[in-house]
């Protein structure tokens, strides 16, 4: 018997997903690491195969066709199955994986984190790809971890999705960040002094947690006054140098910009509790071997992140650190 034409094939799937959610075949071969020539003609393929434009161009762009919605939810549920076939018997050997890998998180983990990472990830997967996701508050990753847009998410949020699963990659302590100038810094703020404290504070990248610093001072019913909002954690200690804003922030983090600018490091006056970052993923790749391989990857920059944080002072509490335990 011959065997029957099957004109759809997993990467024309996952072309259509990504041409549909991107609405741009430029962007579309960026993700997918193709070449812009190979994006536009699996786009006619696909337009051939069910007859339909697709996408159809619009005063602001590309926009996707009723058909072509559709065909999105069929094609994600249909490369969920296909990953899952794969990941029990998926032998997953980095040194030839030419798989992308994709994170998503703010900004909140200082640069040596994410260089660790990259270190490791070079080293062992030199064909693979990493690729990072900014979270904003109009990004729903929930659903980009669930559809395969996402791989990992990193959060601190003092409620995790409980649907998700997650490891712990480092708690650290709550501790203020300031000028060095700062004739405040060497004594250490009082609540007082914090409470009547200008303060910049970064822009909510979740619409649905509340940081947990906001969480506990509103617990206590007081408040602070957030002077200067800024859109990346990153940016804020730049604008400290010369200023009597405070900027409470991690241990690790603040150590990271204390090395590069004159900064100090104050302990916090109210006992917030320990930040904990943790790490979340979907249920579809829980199993999968190269996950696994990317998640204890994380965790290894964590681990290094950890110890590069100096040790605090007597009265100061160390830095704890969680090891990675696939747990619910």
């Amino acid at each position: 018997m011959s065997r029957p034409a099957d004109p759809v094939e997993s990467y024309l799937l996952r072309v259509l997903v990504t041409l549909v959610t991107e609405r741009n075949v430029s962007r579309t071969a960026i993700r997918l690491n193709q070449s812009q020539p190979a994006i536009s003609i699996a786009l006619k393929r696909l337009r051939e195969i069910f007859d339909d434009p697709l996408l159809v161009r619009e005063k602001g762009g590309m926009v996707p066709t009723d058909r072509a919605l559709v065909l999105r939810e069929h094609a994600r549920r249909a490369l969920g199955e296909i990953d899952a076939m794969r990941a029990d018997a998926e032998l997953f050997e980095p040194a030839s994986s030419t798989q992308t890998f994709r994170i998503g998180s703010p900004d909140f983990m200082a640069a040596s984190f994410l260089a660790g990472t990259v270190e490791r990830f070079g080293r062992e997967a030199p064909r693979a790809r990493l690729m990072v996701q900014p979270l904003g508050a109009d990004f729903d990753y929930e659903r980009a971890l669930a559809q395969g847009d996402l791989d990992v998410v990193i959060g601190n949020w003092p409620q995790p999705p409980q649907q998700l699963h997650l490891s712990v990659l480092l708690e650290d302590e709550v501790i203020c960040l300031m000028s060095g100038h700062d004739r405040r810094a060497a004594c250490g703020l009082t609540r007082e002094q914090y409470l009547a404290a200008r303060h910049i504070v970064p822009f909510p990248y979740s619409q649905s947690h509340r940081g947990l610093i906001d969480m506990y001072l509103a617990s206590l019913r007081v408040s602070r006054h957030a002077a200067v909002v800024v859109p990346f954690f990153g940016l804020a200690p730049y604008l400290l140098v010369n200023t009597d804003l405070v900027f409470t922030t991690t241990r690790h983090f603040a150590e990271h910009y204390v090395r590069m600018l004159p900064l100090a490091v104050s302990p916090a006056p109210f006992d917030f509790p320990r930040m904990r970052f943790y790490q979340l993923w979907h249920e579809r790749s829980h199993h999968s071997p190269s996950h696994r391989w990317f998640r204890d990857l994380l965790s290894h920059a964590a681990r290094r992140v950890a110890q590069e944080v100096p040790l605090p002072t007597p009265d100061e509490k160390l830095p704890g650190f969680l090891a990675n335990t696939d747990s619910l």
